[in-house]
């Protein structure tokens, strides 16, 4: 896993605005019918799409599974993946209508699945550390918790934005308030590092799609803007390049080594350090 970063937050962030706008993006491209497609033929779009999707997405985490280091091209190939099928899963059960179906519904369904994946997660392995994660248990757990921050968050940022009308703007704001007294908290009183860096991703799932609705659609305080995608897809890019030149995001081993790691029923130390997330 990559170390928590200013580059991790911002590629993170433009990781999920894509993740809305490239989910819309590819329905409207192959739906019949093109711009003037109904909601059935863009929901029928929506299916075919998020198929190719997980396909996508397996190869990308099958590559990931079977390396034994932290690359950067490949892990973050998985987040801009993931994070497109997480607003394609959410829109499956959205419609294709103005206005979202059962908004309240999802979203108390897919925050109900996310907080089941981080209990289930805590205790089998007992850490959810970033750190820590240097077994394929631990890894499935992880790819796991985030494709479901990026359902849980899709879900909730249309239903503040849409279902509230509270509109994108208004409701990017909230999200960046939020997000700004988790760091302040972080910051200022001796909250748990693991537990602040988990609330802080969450919510920039609902940040970052409230912000691609914000630049791309055309009402509801949308600026209408068709190439959001592409540029931030570009700028990823340009830094996850530097990433994987530079390397200033790799985890320090002494870091990493720091936990105890269960295989077959036993525990062993591997370090003499204890689990470290004040870097978080």
């Amino acid at each position: 896993m990559p170390e928590v970063t200013v580059y991790f937050w911002i590629i993170k962030v433009l990781c999920t605005t894509i993740g809305e706008t490239m989910s819309d993006n590819l329905m409207g491209m192959f739906a019949v019918g093109g711009d003037n497609a109904s909601p059935d033929q863009l929901q029928i779009a929506l299916y075919k799409v998020a198929a190719v999707t997980v396909v996508v997405l397996a190869i990308l985490l099958t590559i990931q599974f079977r390396l034994r280091r932290y690359v950067a091209v490949v892990y973050w190939a998985n987040i801009v993946v993931i994070s497109v099928l997480g607003t394609q899963i959410t829109d499956m059960f959205e419609g294709q209508g103005d206005v979202p179906n059962n908004m309240v519904a999802i979203t108390v369904v897919s925050v109900s699945l996310l907080a089941l994946v981080f209990l289930t997660w805590w205790l089998v392995e007992r850490t959810l550390s970033m750190h820590s994660i240097r077994t394929r248990r631990r890894e499935a757990f992880y790819w796991l918790a985030i494709l479901t921050t990026f359902a849980t968050g899709t879900a909730v940022g249309d239903l503040i934005a849409e279902q509230f009308s509270l509109g994108y703007l208004t409701t990017l704001l909230v999200f960046l308030a939020v997000i700004a007294v988790i760091a302040a908290v972080w910051k200022l009183t001796p909250i748990n590092g693991v537990l602040a860096f988990w609330a802080a991703y969450v919510m920039t799932r609902p940040l970052g799609a409230s912000t691609g609705d914000w630049l791309s659609q055309q009402d509801n305080q949308g600026l209408g803007l068709e190439t959001t995608s592409w540029l931030f897809l570009a700028v990823i890019v340009v830094l996850v390049i530097y990433l994987q030149i530079r390397k200033p995001d790799v985890t320090a081993v002494t870091v990493t080594d720091g936990d105890e790691v269960r295989r077959s029923g036993a525990t062993r130390r591997t370090a003499a350090t204890p689990d470290i997330d004040a870097s978080l």
